[in-house]
C-alpha cells in the first residue's frame, strides 16, 4: 500500500469524500487504487458495503476497465503503447530490453514486487512515440539509453520526482496553424458575444455554421443542441468527451494542453444554448497528468464568473464543469457507453433510441461533443455562424485538426480547411515514397497510393483525426493484424457477434501470419469481417473489420503470400496435439505418428 491507512478505514474516507455516491463508483476506485495500488477482494468487498450496492456490480466496474488491477501489480507499473506507428519505432524491442535488464517477464510481476511490464493500447502520444505510462505518468521518445536510465533508476527505487523533467516532456508539435490554433481569445469573450445575442440568437448562428462534430461521426451540432433543448425534462447536461482513444489521435490533448480555457468555453457556450447547468469533462486515463492544470484553469474560470452561479451577471444562467477520469476503455469513447462510465458503471453501449439528447446522463437531456467541436464554437461566437461557413466545403465547413504520425519527417499537429487533398497533406509532413495513409485511425479507412487525390471531408474522407502514413518498406497485413488485435483487445463483451468475431479475425490473421494459412481462410476472413459490420451492436464492433476490408482489397498479395497453399489445409495438427500422449506412453516410434496425408503410419 502508498496509504498508511488500512482499508477499513482509507475506503470509507474516499466513499465519504464523493458524498457516498454510487454513480461515482468508477472515481472511487480509482482513488482507492491510487492508495492500494490494486483492488484486493476485501477492498471491493468493503465498496460495495459502503455504498449499499451489490458486491457483483463493484467486481464488474473493477474488471471491465484496463486501468484498474485487481491483481498485484509493481510499485513501478510500466505500460508501453502498443500502437503500429510506435511499433515502427521499435517499442517491442525496447519493451523486451528493459524485461531482461530488470528480470520481468511481460504481464507478471517481479519476484520482489518492485516492477511489472505490460503493454496498453495507444497513449496519444503518437508523434514523440515510443511512448509508455510509468505509474500513469507518460515517458516519450524512449531509446535503448533512456531504457537502460530507465532500469537504473527502477532498480535504485528512485521516485518519479527525481527522474529527468526531460523524460516526461511532452511537445505540443504544432506544425500548420490555421483559425482554432491561431486563436487568441480572452477568457469570456466568446461568452460575452453568445449572450449578447440570447439564447435564441446564438442558436441560429450555430444553425447558419453547420459546425458537424469533429469526434469522426459528423452529426451536425446545432441539430443535436436543438433536440436537447426542446427535451421536455428541465434538467439538461452538457458532457465534453475527451476520451480520445483512437489510434494514432493526439489532437485533443494538444487542445487541452493549450486551449484548455477555450473548450472550457465551449462547454459553457453550449449549456447557454440549451439551459444546462451541469458539465462534465471526461477525460482518458491516458491524460490524467492534465488533470490538475485543468482543473486550476476551472478555478480560474469560477473565480472570474464565467463558472458558477449567475455567470456574467445573467441571472439564471447557473452552469458548471466537474472532471471525470476514464480508466482506459477504448469503448468509452462512444457517447452512450460514456454516458454509462459518467453513472459509475462499465462503459457497456446502449441501445438507441432514446438518444442521449433526450435520455443521456441519469435518464436527463444530454449534449454529448467532442473537445475540438467545442473549441469551434468559440470561432463561431466571434466571428458569426456565416464566417465560419466560409471556410471549408458546404457540406464540411471549418477547419481540421489531424494528428499525423508514422513514416514521416514531421509528425505532429496541422489545421487544414476541409477539402484539402491528401497528397497536399503527405507533402506538408514530409513525407515520401508512401503506399498507404490510414485515415480516422484503427476504425477508419486505408487509402492507396492511387487514392491521394481524394480529400479530407464528410463526403469523401471522413476523420475524427487520426492520419497514419506507411511508407513503402512497411508490411500493410501486420498493420491491419495490429488494429485487429487492438479492437479484439478492447470489445467490451457486450454482444456475441464483437466479442466472438473479433477473436475469431484475431485467430485468422494469427494464422496467416503463421504460415499455416490457406486461400479458404481468405474467405472465412471476408465472412467474418460481413458479420461485424451488419451484427454488432455498436460501433467498435462493425468498425473492426475495416482495416482488413481495406487491406485485402488493396493490398491483397500482402496475404497471399503468406498463404501455405492455395489449397485448403486444416489449422489443426493431430500429430502435434498427441505428442503429450506420446511422452505419457514413452513411445515416438513411426507407430506413434500421424503421417502428413492423414493416415495412420504402419511400422
Amino acid at each position: 500500500m502508498t496509504s498508511h491507512e488500512v482499508p477499513a478505514v482509507l475506503v470509507p474516507r474516499i466513499v465519504s469524500k464523493h458524498g457516498g455516491d454510487a454513480t461515482r463508483l468508477l472515481q472511487i476506485l480509482i482513488d482507492v487504487q491510487d492508495e492500494t495500488r490494486w483492488l484486493s477482494p476485501a477492498v471491493l468487498t468493503l465498496i460495495a458495503a459502503e455504498l449499499s450496492i451489490p458486491r457483483s456490480r463493484v467486481e464488474g466496474v473493477a474488471g471491465f476497465y484496463h486501468f484498474l488491477h485487481k491483481r498485484p501489480v509493481g510499485r513501478f507499473h510500466l505500460l508501453f503503447a502498443d500502437n503500429i506507428t510506435e511499433r515502427m519505432q521499435g517499442s517491442a524491442e525496447l519493451m523486451a530490453s528493459l524485461c531482461s535488464k530488470l528480470w520481468v517477464e511481460p504481464g507478471r510481476v517481479s519476484e520482489d514486487g518492485l516492477v511489472s511490464v505490460e503493454t496498453t493500447s495507444c497513449i496519444g502520444m503518437g508523434d514523440q512515440g515510443p511512448a509508455l505510462l510509468v505509474n500513469g505518468v507518460p515517458l516519450t521518445r524512449l531509446s535503448h539509453q533512456r531504457v537502460n536510465q530507465i532500469a537504473e533508476l527502477i532498480r535504485r527505487e528512485a521516485p518519479l520526482s527525481s527522474w529527468s523533467p526531460e523524460f516526461f516532456r511532452v511537445d505540443d508539435n504544432i506544425h500548420r496553424t490555421d483559425a482554432l490554433l491561431k486563436l487568441e481569445m480572452a477568457p469570456g469573450a466568446a461568452l460575452r458575444a453568445a449572450v449578447a445575442l440570447g439564447r435564441d440568437g446564438w442558436m441560429e448562428q450555430m444553425q447558419l455554421s453547420n459546425l458537424r462534430g469533429r469526434g469522426g461521426a459528423g452529426f451536425t451540432t446545432a441539430v443535436k443542441w436543438m433536440a436537447c433543448r426542446d427535451a421536455a425534462a428541465p434538467e439538461k447536461v452538457v458532457v465534453c468527451n475527451a476520451d480520445e482513444g483512437e489510434p494514432g489521435t493526439f489532437k485533443d490533448r494538444v487542445l487541452l494542453t493549450r486551449m484548455a480555457d477555450v473548450v472550457f468555453e465551449g462547454m459553457t457556450l453550449a449549456a447557454w444554448a440549451v439551459g444546462a447547468r451541469q458539465g462534465f469533462i471526461y477525460l482518458r486515463g491516458e491524460y490524467r497528468y492534465l488533470l490538475e492544470p485543468l482543473r486550476e484553469a476551472l478555478d480560474l474560470r469560477r473565480a472570474e464568473n464565467l463558472l458558477g452561479r449567475g455567470i456574467q451577471g445573467v441571472a439564471g444562467f447557473d452552469f458548471d464543469i466537474e472532471i471525470h477520469l476514464g480508466a482506459g476503455a477504448y469503448v468509452c469513447g462512444e457517447e452512450t457507453a460514456l454516458l454509462e462510465s459518467l453513472e459509475g458503471k462499465r462503459g457497456t453501449p446502449r441501445i438507441r433510441p432514446p438518444f442521449p439528447v433526450t435520455h443521456g446522463y441519469l435518464g436527463r437531456p444530454t449534449v454529448v461533443n467532442n473537445v475540438e467541436t467545442l473549441a469551434k464554437t468559440c470561432l463561431i461566437a466571434l466571428a458569426g455562424g456565416e464566417a465560419f461557413a466560409a471556410t471549408g466545403t458546404a457540406q464540411s465547413t471549418g477547419t481540421k485538426l489531424l494528428s499525423i504520425s508514422g513514416d514521416c519527417a514531421h509528425p505532429g499537429i496541422y489545421e487544414y480547411p476541409f477539402g484539402v487533398p491528401i497528397e497536399r497533406v503527405l507533402e506538408d509532413c514530409g513525407a515520401s515514397d508512401i503506399q498507404a495513409v490510414q485515415v480516422g485511425g484503427a476504425a477508419g479507412i486505408t487509402l492507396a497510393s492511387y487514392e491521394f487525390h481524394r480529400r479530407i471531408a464528410f463526403e469523401d474522407v471522413p476523420t475524427a483525426g487520426a492520419f497514419m502514413v506507411f511508407d513503402s518498406s512497411r508490411d500493410l497485413f501486420e498493420v491491419a493484424r495490429n488494429f485487429v488485435d487492438f479492437f479484439a483487445h478492447e470489445s467490451c463483451g457486450f454482444c456475441t457477434p464483437c466479442r466472438v468475431g473479433t477473436a475469431l479475425l484475431k485467430k485468422a490473421m494469427k494464422k496467416l501470419a503463421d504460415g499455416r494459412g490457406a486461400k479458404t481462410d481468405l474467405a472465412d476472413i471476408e465472412w467474418i469481417d460481413r458479420l461485424l459490420k451488419n451484427a454488432s451492436h455498436c460501433g467498435l464492433g462493425s468498425a473492426a473489420p475495416n482495416p482488413v476490408v481495406d487491406t485485402l482489397l488493396k493490398f491483397r498479395p500482402a496475404y497471399e503470400r503468406r498463404l501455405q497453399s492455395l489449397d485448403f489445409e486444416p489449422a489443426f495438427d493431430l500429430d502435434a496435439a498427441l505428442a503429450a500422449a506420446r511422452r505419457a506412453s514413452g513411445r515416438d516410434d513411426a507407430a506413434a505418428h500421424i503421417s502428413s496425408e492423414g493416415s495412420d503410419q504402419k511400422a
